[in-house]
């Protein structure tokens, strides 16, 4: 395959600008048709018959000794026969770079018979013996399959097809095919391409295959037979419009699709299918149907797994393809394929371009995510033409600001920030990887509900909220709720989590913060009392008030500032005439925090391996339950304000403000759902766990005030 270098070179812009399609991208199979074109001129070059070639299948043999094994054949006389020269009948050779076209090979299926072309690959590491047997096959196999016979009988000089079949029935020159083979190999195996060299001429040289096109048009033709044979259609082939080109041309109705896509047995995209008249349905003419399978090799480099399914992250430029906007699309795809690590497309591409501005950039994505679902079937979900890299490159731009910054997780102060920090966990700490955590979907397997990947399935989340950050579409709330607080729950059963799961917490509110992020809006509800967790919350950035003015403003009592703050700019938790299940959903936040400085009270005052956290669990929690959870952790808290001997109640701030909030309205009367009362119940829990003085802060201001 070409450099990008040799590419520029190999076609100057006029030449390239002939090969490119001449309408915009506008459908899969366009950015299929552009990618196999690229492909096919990166390896094959130019020419009615290079879409048909597979010059990198046999490209692990360029340059080893043995690959090229030929059959000589003397056409030049009324007497047809093997050659008698000084190279003998048989020609053991290597294969080089020089001689890939020459060859012109078109590989099929192994497990399917010979390859399409007269050069057939021989398996790896073949024996004298059998590769004879390949070797005469090129005159006795090959020359009398049918598809070539027909090609042959139309063909002004297939003449000499008929001479290499009728010495194919020679035993005697099968014979000497057989001997002259196995004493050049000297007995010993090899692995190698088998080809045939005709001379036509007796002053003439002996011939390639792609000196003849007899040859090639019949290698044509058998690789066009497989288009409208699958699945057991006889000719599923006819005159119609081609929906690449927009010409009239000769389409096929089962050719092959490098995504599994367009197939004849996914009923669901083509219900009541009569496979003899496919080509109705998704007409695709002859040479676009080759040149789109030759996209392989590109859409396979932009693809990963993750989840048990395949994500396609295909980059093409909007519009008409030019032919520089071309080579810088055939660079990305040549650094895909040819690449050595595990990083992912989304990640290569934001290397590529991350000099170039928005709103200068036209280079799009197709994004999928196609999962196996019975044989040869395959579920396809979450397809969008118009993903770009600015959505996951800006959400983990916003994620890492807000960890680093958002006064929600960072405090100037000596008192705690609202939630807790962690560089152990990677959604609570800036990462240079976020965006490889993203796009490999890390980033929500972290979050959500575990699943095994071995038995996947279309309804995946995990999968939906990918392909959606990629492509940009909002994610539904409901879902995110729904798998943190299965998350959640899993984590509080699971007998290897010791404590309260409050870094997963955080962690996901953390997530839940950055989808919301203004320029993204990538979170969606049609639930109105849910719209203020679309919103972007309102954090200062390092910009919390002095410990002094707190002990100024408030009386001395940061943590009731910090408390209010942290409400106030958090758009689900505060205030809002418009939506009444905010003050609702601050109740469960105000509770959970209340259980969450209690438990935690009783863990280091009174040393209780069980406390408030571990009796209201978040599965426990419930509307008809909120009542009575609060009163057990209100009356817990006047019992032990009175045994310290304290004339204010302990945790007064939280207790005030769940007071006020618990009864308008009253629980029984409350409408929140229970994924929405159960987060922001843990997100509360997690607030009061972390809720004290930054005892490293002030471990910090005790050294410095005893130097």
């Amino acid at each position: 395959m070409l450099s990008p270098e040799e590419f520029r070179d190999e076609y100057p812009e006029e030449r390239l600008a002939d090969e490119l399609p001449d309408s915009p991208i506008a459908s899969l199979r366009d950015i299929q048709y552009l990618y196999g074109k690229l492909y096919t001129l990166a390896t094959a070059g130019g020419g009615d018959y290079a879409p048909y070639l597979t010059p990198d299948a046999a490209g692990d043999l360029v340059d080893t000794d043995r690959s090229l094994i030929v059959v000589r054949v003397d056409l030049s006389d009324d007497d047809p026969r093997l050659a008698d020269d000084r190279f003998g009948p048989i020609r053991v050779t290597r294969y080089t770079d020089e001689l890939v076209r020459s060859v012109a090979h078109c590989k099929y299926s192994a497990a399917a018979g010979i390859d399409h072309s007269v050069t057939h690959q021989a398996g790896r590491n073949s024996g004298p013996e059998k590769l004879a047997r390949y070797a005469k096959e090129r005159l006795s196999k090959w020359a009398t399959d049918d598809v070539v016979q027909e090609a042959a009988a139309e063909h002004e000089t297939g003449w000499v097809i008929d001479e290499l079949a009728a010495l194919g029935e020679n035993e005697e020159v099968l014979d000497t095919i057989e001997n002259a083979l196995v004493a050049a190999l000297g007995g010993e195996s090899t692995t190698a391409l088998l080809t045939v060299q005709v001379k036509l001429d007796s002053d003439g040289e002996y011939l390639w295959p792609d000196d003849l096109d007899v040859f090639m048009e019949a290698m044509r033709q058998r690789k066009l037979s497989k288009l409208v044979t699958k699945n057991k259609a006889s000719d599923s082939s006819g005159d119609a419009t081609d929906l690449i080109t927009g010409q009239p041309a000769r389409t096929v109705g089962t050719s092959e699709d490098p995504q599994n896509y367009y197939l004849g047995k996914q009923l669901e995209k083509f219900p009541g299918l009569d496979i003899e008249e496919a080509w109705r349905t998704h007409p695709i003419s002859e040479d676009a149907a080759v040149t789109v399978m030759n996209a392989g090799t590109f859409v396979e480099a932009c693809t990963y797994r993750t989840f048990g399914a395949k994500v396609y992250y295909l980059p093409y430029f909007f519009g008409r393809p030019s032919p520089e906007n071309a080579r810088n699309l055939y660079t990305i795809l040549y650094n895909a394929a040819t690449k050595d690590d595990d990083s992912t497309p989304v990640e290569d591409t934001y290397d590529e371009r991350k000099g170039v501005p928005d709103e200068e950039d036209n280079l799009r994505f197709y994004v999928s995510a196609v999962m196996p679902h019975q044989m040869s079937r395959y579920d396809v979900f979450g397809e969008t033409m118009n993903g770009r890299l600015l959505y996951p490159r800006d959400l983990g731009l916003a994620h890492n600001r807000l960890v680093a910054n958002a006064a929600a997780f960072n405090s100037t102060t000596s008192w705690t920030a609202p939630l807790p920090k962690n560089e152990n966990w990677g959604l609570l700490t800036p990462d240079d990887g976020r965006l490889h955590s993203i796009s490999t979907g890390w980033y929500f397997y972290q979050t959500f509900a575990e699943r095994d990947d071995t038995d996947a399935d279309a309804d995946d989340p995990r999968i939906e909220a990918l392909v959606s950050v990629l492509s940009g579409d909002a994610i539904a709330v409901d879902t995110l709720l729904k798998e943190y607080v299965d998350r959640i729950m899993a984590d509080e059963d699971d007998s290897d989590v010791e404590e309260f799961p409050s870094f997963r917490v955080a962690g996901q509110f953390a997530q839940l913060c950055a989808l919301a992020t203004d320029d993204l809006n990538l979170l969606t509800t049609t639930d109105q009392d849910k719209k203020p967790i679309t919103r972007a919350p309102r954090y200062d950035e390092h910009t919390m008030t002095s410990m002094e003015d707190i002990l100024i403003a408030d009386g001395g009592d940061p943590a009731a500032a910090k408390l209010e703050s942290f409400i106030e700019d958090t758009p689900a938790l505060a205030h809002d005439e418009a939506a009444s299940i905010n003050d609702q959903r601050r109740g469960a936040f105000l509770l959970g925090a209340l259980v969450g400085e209690v438990g935690s009270y009783q863990g280091y005052s009174e040393d209780r391996s069980t406390t408030l956290i571990d009796q209201f669990p978040v599965k426990s929690v419930t509307r008809s339950r909120v009542k009575k959870i609060t009163q057990e952790t209100i009356g817990k808290t006047i019992t032990y304000t009175r045994s310290e001997d304290r004339t204010i109640t302990l945790f007064e701030h939280v207790v005030d403000e769940l007071r006020e909030t618990i009864l308008q309205p009253d629980p029984d009367d409350w409408e929140i759902d229970t994924d929405d009362l159960r987060f922001y119940y843990a997100l509360g829990v997690t607030y009061g766990m972390n809720d004290h003085p930054d005892w490293n802060e002030t471990e910090t201001d005790d050294t410095e005030e005893e130097i």
